[in-house]
């Protein structure tokens, strides 16, 4: 590979929206804010999104049902859940078996039950995505922001050497990586709100240093060259001058953490290794165990997936138990040890944990009860075969997440859901809007907070109308 693919990955690290983004983002001649100054009082400075990338069955996981065993002859209706239930540290309430270390600490958080996704049609996961992370249903005449370039830019960093969002995990290299790439950006915001990449949690360091072989002089020079050819117009007319401005500054954050002893945050060999362990299931473990660390030296928003890519992981078409099985083991230790890590160093109190996913599963309904859309998957009346013992269909009408420390109630379960199939939300719905409002209600974000774009104002919730759900805070 030539030292300049090497140093064109380099400057791709520092945001999912590049050069070539800049022309898809509708060019703004003047970006006004009219926002009401943002309250003085929250309970959080930051955030970690825990995303489940895929569709995590609830049934399966948070919010378990009637429990068959498989054998050959049962059927397909008669499976609400695929695992036994176990006790959580919650009087009555239980979490699906696998999921034992995370039951354990729920006396510090909120299960929610009730969250409902968007009705959209045919269900693609990009789409569900893209409108979680930026609670606008695509397509977009503008380039809505991810959740965390809002808090970058409203809130800024806490700790000037740390990029305020970083993303953990996701690589776009992937199947759909084009859609994933849509809603991995600050977009009106600009360059420098946007997510740094981290796409493998052990090589997290790589992220912040030259390319292999450039010594930190050359690379200086490339810094200093870099910024002469944006003074003198070489993006040509890419962007507006607000954009191009806003990706400068991106890349002077990326260069002020490559000179920073902060940049030891992202390397997890300095991890004592009896802690190394207890996360190191895989990737998303490891990306735990880095929210961690760069929580600890002053992040404001990260997220942490599983991954997205089709027909693995959490998107489930086949092998649903055994797939979950293996999904399980590598998200319980890390969460549980995360929530219990950040509360003995004494962060908990003011970073909010949310774990989420873009929609549940069931094994007969795709979509909703009352708005059926078309079937993804064959789903046999009678079981014959393992592989199709699971839940393989796209269900949106209830699903469940957890919220952690920020001011969230703890020992608390929001909403429920029907115990037959189908066993949608039938208490206290939840819908993205009210999600996003939460996370900013938390972090003293004005509720009103909007950006004039072409001529009409852009709110972090559509017009504006999002509410906070304070029965979630204690």
């Amino acid at each position: 590979m030539s030292k300049f693919s090497d140093r064109r990955k380099f400057l791709k690290t520092t945001s999912a929206a590049t050069i070539a983004a800049l022309g898809a983002t509708m060019p703004l001649s003047g970006l006004l804010s009219s926002m009401k100054p943002f309250g003085k009082q929250s309970s959080a400075d930051t955030v970690i999104l825990l995303w489940m990338g895929g569709g995590m069955a609830h049934t399966e996981t948070f919010d378990p049902k009637r429990f068959t065993a498989y054998s050959k002859g049962i059927k397909s209706n008669d499976v609400l859940s695929t695992f036994p239930s176990v006790p959580t540290v919650l009087d009555g309430v239980h979490f699906s078996e696998g999921l034992e270390s995370i039951g354990k600490i729920m006396d510090r958080g909120t299960v929610i039950r009730s969250y409902v996704a968007a009705d959209m049609g045919h269900i693609l996961h990009s789409r569900h995505q893209y409108h979680w992370h930026t609670c606008y249903r695509p397509p977009q005449s503008v380039s809505a922001p991810h959740i965390g370039s809002w808090v970058a830019r409203e809130l800024g960093p806490i700790n000037s050497a740390i990029p305020a969002f970083i993303d953990i995990g996701q690589r776009f290299t992937v199947g759909e990586g084009e859609e994933l790439k849509a809603f991995h950006t600050a977009g009106f915001l600009g360059n420098e709100y946007g997510p740094f990449m981290i796409p493998d949690p052990t090589a997290g360091l790589e992220s912040v240093r030259p390319p292999v072989g450039m010594s930190e002089s050359r690379f200086e020079k490339r810094n200093q060259l870099y910024k002469e050819l944006m003074n003198q117009g070489a993006m040509g007319e890419y962007g507006s001058d607000y954009h191009k401005e806003s990706m400068k500054r991106s890349m002077e954050q990326a260069y002020r953490l490559l000179k920073s002893p902060e940049a030891a945050a992202f390397d997890l060999n300095k991890e004592p290794r009896s802690s190394y362990d207890i996360y190191n299931t895989g990737k998303f473990g490891l990306g735990c165990l880095m929210a961690k660390r760069l929580t600890q030296k002053g992040a404001r928003f990260i997220s942490v997936t599983t991954e997205y890519e089709p027909f693995m992981n959490w998107d489930t078409h086949e092998n649903g138990h055994t797939r979950l099985a293996d999904m399980k083991k590598r998200i319980d230790a890390p969460i549980a040890q995360l929530v219990k890590d950040l509360e003995q160093s004494g962060h908990l109190d003011r970073t909010m944990i949310v774990l989420a996913t873009e929609f549940s599963r069931d094994m007969m309904v795709e979509g909703r009860p009352e708005l059926k859309v078309q079937e993804q998957v064959k789903q046999p009346d009678i079981i014959n075969d393992i592989k199709f013992y699971g839940m393989h269909r796209h269900f949106t009408d209830g699903c469940s997440m957890l919220m952690f420390g920020g001011g969230i109630k703890k020992g608390n379960v929001f909403g429920q859901t029907a115990d037959e199939r189908p066993c949608k939300s039938i208490k206290d719905p939840i819908v993205i809007d009210q999600v996003h409002q939460s996370i900013y209600h938390a972090l003293g974000i004005d509720p009103e907070t909007n950006y004039v774009v072409e001529e009409r104002p852009f709110y972090t919730t559509p017009d504006g109308k999002g509410k906070a759900v304070k029965e979630l805070f204690g």
